[in-house]
């Protein structure tokens, strides 16, 4: 194949807007704030879950005062009643009297005990109202600094999408004045080299492979046309001559 110098300098120009997409994708992809935000949304579900287990201690444990109050109340109110009668001197019996004595001694033994549960409750409602306030703050916490990844991360790719779009107008501009069975080896040698498919020879060394040629190669380059489109013996790209290239 043959093609002017000057387009397969063209090629080279190419060659490096098509590197500079391959680029600018690879920074795309691994952004830092990729991971920060997984890192992070991780973190943000673990608390999640944990304040809905704290919330539903917290609820759960309100109930449970509340009952026991109200267990405590009923004990109390009957408590009253009782020694209110007692009070009375409406019980003359002595029995009786001797029973109504026994159970307010023994409501007063149970409302005791009841109470001792509520402030028992009291103090595991507290502490789960605690855990839930404060890994709410936590959860306020992370989300923020979710946000500021994600509004970090749409603002690079933004940066990056728009230097895309402008490398690739200049990369159909160039390969336009690239003749096409040049451009299309290109191609074809590019998706087979990792995307690379020409190279400079600079200073007797391919720079696609990065191997320098030996004497027969470089003969070989010495003696071919201007306009003869070579290939590196080593890694198959096309190997551009230019003034640096040290024949």
């Amino acid at each position: 194949m043959n093609a002017a110098p000057a387009d397969q300098i063209r090629l080279l120009d190419v060659q490096a807007l098509d590197t500079r997409l391959t680029q600018l994708a690879h920074k795309r992809k691994n952004l830092p704030e990729h991971e920060e935000i997984q890192s992070l949304e991780a973190d943000l579900a673990q608390l999640r879950d944990l304040l809905v287990a704290s919330r539903t201690e917290e609820s759960d444990t309100e109930r449970e005062q509340t009952k026991a109050e109200s267990d405590v109340d009923q004990v109390r109110q009957r408590a009253a009643r009782d020694q209110k009668r007692l009070d009375s001197g409406q019980v003359t019996n002595p029995k009786d009297l001797e029973n109504l004595q026994s159970e307010i001694a023994s409501l007063a033994r149970r409302q005791g005990d009841l109470e001792d549960v509520v402030l028992e409750v009291m103090e595991r409602h507290e502490a789960a109202a605690e855990r839930a306030s404060e890994l709410a703050q936590r959860v306020e916490a992370v989300q923020a600094k979710s946000e500021d990844a994600v509004a970090r991360r749409d603002a690079a790719l933004a940066e990056l999408d728009a230097e895309a779009g402008t490398v690739r107008e200049e990369r159909e501009s160039a390969a336009g004045s690239v003749p096409a069975d040049l451009l299309k080896l290109y191609e074809k040698i590019r998706e087979q080299q990792g995307g690379v498919g020409a190279a400079r020879l600079y200073q007797r060394r391919c720079e696609g492979c990065q191997l320098e040629l030996n004497i027969t190669e470089l003969n070989d380059v010495r003696g071919a046309p201007e306009d003869a489109v070579l290939r590196c013996e080593n890694c198959r790209r096309v190997l551009v001559r230019t003034p640096e290239s040290g024949l």
